[in-house]
């Protein structure tokens, strides 16, 4: 199948173009929400004391866990990939061990690990991203879940902001993006993390562990743990 807002006809030639004579069909489909249409039929994730879900599973909430609202949309996070509830239950365990005072999400995407850490400590949590349009649809998660008073937006390529002057040091950087990304950001992360500060990893395959893990204790960062999720690992440094 193929998905295209190009007209049939337009769509046909270019077909045409790429496979000569063979045979395929058009059909129009109806202005759909493909995203939103897909996900609003997945379930809700329970992560450590997170339950990440949609609105349509609001009532499947139970007493003693700790909501966030992520509804279908434009950007990453859902809570339903391994490398997103790693992250929240790692996330769980430093917050309610370490206490911290401020936080950072790199590549927030939904904004779903900063709403978390938020929700567990009024914090200021910086929630940033290289996509503008990520940034937005975190900055409106964080008014649906409540914590827009704590966490605060931004748009940058790595640490490339004027943000960061205001609240580095950080208590605890949360990165859940890729392993090679991640690997040419170690001097970075550890430039801005506070001395006795904490570092969560994830993005990264079970096969980029140790690459990944060398690159930080490189920076003079001790490993404390590693979460296996899905072929997916999440690393807890310090």
């Amino acid at each position: 199948s193929v998905y295209t807002e190009d007209g049939a006809n337009e769509l046909a030639a270019r077909i045409d173009a790429l496979v000569g004579a063979g045979k395929f069909e058009t059909e129009e489909l109806p202005d759909i929400d493909w995203v939103t249409h897909s996900l609003s039929v997945l379930k809700p994730v329970r992560a450590g004391r997170f339950f990440v879900h949609g609105s349509h599973d609001s009532d499947k909430l139970q007493a003693d866990e700790i909501p966030i609202l992520i509804d279908a949309g434009l950007a990453f996070g859902t809570g339903h990939h391994g490398t997103t509830s790693g992250c929240l239950e790692m996330i769980e365990e430093v917050v309610e061990r370490e206490h911290p005072t401020n936080a950072l999400d790199l590549g927030t995407g939904s904004a779903v690990l900063a709403i978390a850490i938020a929700k567990l400590a009024p914090i200021p949590v910086l929630a940033t991203d290289i996509d503008p349009i990520a940034v937005t649809v975190a900055a409106e998660n964080t008014v649906l879940n409540g914590v827009s008073e704590h966490v605060i937006t931004a748009t940058a390529e790595g640490f490339d902001h004027p943000i960061f002057r205001s609240y580095t040091p950080f208590d605890l950087i949360v990165a859940n993006i890729l392993a090679n990304p991640l690997m040419e950001l170690a001097p970075a992360l550890k430039s801005h993390l506070a001395p006795s500060g904490s570092i969560i990893l994830s993005g990264i395959l079970d096969s980029q562990h140790d690459m990944v893990l060398a690159a930080y204790q490189a920076q003079g960062l001790t490993h404390i743990k590693t979460l296996h999720r899905e072929g997916w690992v999440t690393i807890h440094l310090k």
